[in-house]
């Protein structure tokens, strides 16, 4: 399944929601249609929102630039709409970095005198939220790469996984499950354990399904039962994605991931994490000021439909929470795998990207 399809002047977007029992796609004309499509969870995983925001950005620009306002009056509105665009989802660092950095290029096209028109404008987005999604593709393929280094020696691995980091997550085949994939395909894979992931059950969704259709064994649990099969011995290792990570190496993933590194911790089970450069923020050491998103309480209360608990109660709805970096064996990148003293390790990857 394509989830993310640029075809001008459309973006075209897996419905996510509907999955698994229904494909539905959503063709996109307006950027407000891809913020609508962010917030509400069609799109979803942080390289795909970041992909989807990029190509988001040209139908922005499109429309910025249809009026018969002066050039320097379009692009203002153009970064009003890019902001706007930008604010759907707080926690996962690849949108607010795919919006900056389509951005950064435009203001030193603008102060070059590179573009002086719409059209040039919408060029160079468009050349550039197409490098981003390529670029997503060949990172999966590397984190995937880089991450079975861990597993040399190894077979029959059984593994755990939470949420969904896979090729719906991304541009590409995934980045946690783009590691299961090759461990698949070298033959060292028995099975793999997905979370249901409550409240919206994006591993039972989402995660179950793409393994299931690529033939790989897979069992799924509902979120408490992680610690059952941890204590059974039926987990080698643990591997999750992420939405961002700190300088320190703290990791901001799908609400539950926490629970996990910390059952993970007293079981001796090593905790992969697998993430893009594009996860990281250099801005900010600590996880505790990552902001968390809170989430609407129908999603607790309510699901497709069938309401499974008092509307009038109070719900806690965090879509995320953050692992400290004391609880993370290693961490996957396009560039190797990173592993502690993660401040070292971190600050090496970032002069090795940000050349």
């Amino acid at each position: 399944m394509i989830n993310i399809e640029w075809k001008q002047p459309e973006l075209i977007l897996l419905d996510q929601t509907k999955l698994p029992t229904d494909i539905h796609y959503i063709r996109c004309t307006d950027w407000r249609q891809v913020a609508e499509a962010i917030k509400m969870l069609r799109v979803r995983g942080a390289p795909a929102i970041g992909v989807a925001a990029g190509y988001g950005l040209i139908l922005a620009a499109t429309e910025a630039t249809q009026s018969n306002h002066p050039f320097s009056e379009q692009l203002s509105q153009f970064y009003e709409f890019a902001e706007e665009l930008k604010e759907t989802r707080p926690t996962a660092i690849n949108l607010a970095w795919a919006v900056d950095r389509v951005l950064t290029l435009v203001k030193a096209s603008i102060s070059d005198n590179a573009i002086t028109n719409g059209e040039a404008l919408i060029n160079l987005i468009t050349k550039e939220a197409e490098e981003i999604h390529r670029e997503d593709i060949a990172l999966n393929h590397a984190m995937a790469k880089a991450g079975a280094t861990l597993f040399e020696g190894q077979s029959n691995i059984r593994m755990l996984t939470h949420c969904n980091a896979g090729a719906l997550a991304t541009g590409g085949l995934g980045t946690a499950l783009g590691v299961i994939r090759e461990l698949h395909a070298n033959g060292q894979l028995e099975r793999v354990y997905a979370d249901e992931t409550r409240p919206l059950l994006q591993g039972a969704r989402l995660t179950a399904l793409e393994l299931h259709e690529d033939g790989i064994p897979v069992t799924l649990q509902t979120d408490n039962m992680a610690a059952y099969a941890m204590q059974q011995g039926l987990i080698d290792a643990i591997i999750v994605g992420a939405d961002r990570i700190t300088t320190k190496g703290d990791v901001a993933n799908k609400i539950g991931t926490y629970g996990l590194a910390v059952l993970a911790k007293h079981h001796n089970i090593p905790f992969y994490v697998a993430a893009p450069y594009s996860t990281f923020d250099f801005t900010l050491q600590d996880g505790k000021d990552i902001p968390i998103e809170m989430r609407m309480a129908e999603e607790v209360w309510n699901f497709h439909g069938i309401q499974t608990a008092p509307s009038d109660i109070g719900i806690l709805n965090p879509a995320f929470d953050v692992t400290p970096h004391e609880l993370v064996t290693a961490i996957i990148t396009e560039q190797g795998v990173l592993k502690p003293d993660y401040e070292a390790s971190i600050a090496e990857l970032q002069s090795k990207v940000q050349k």
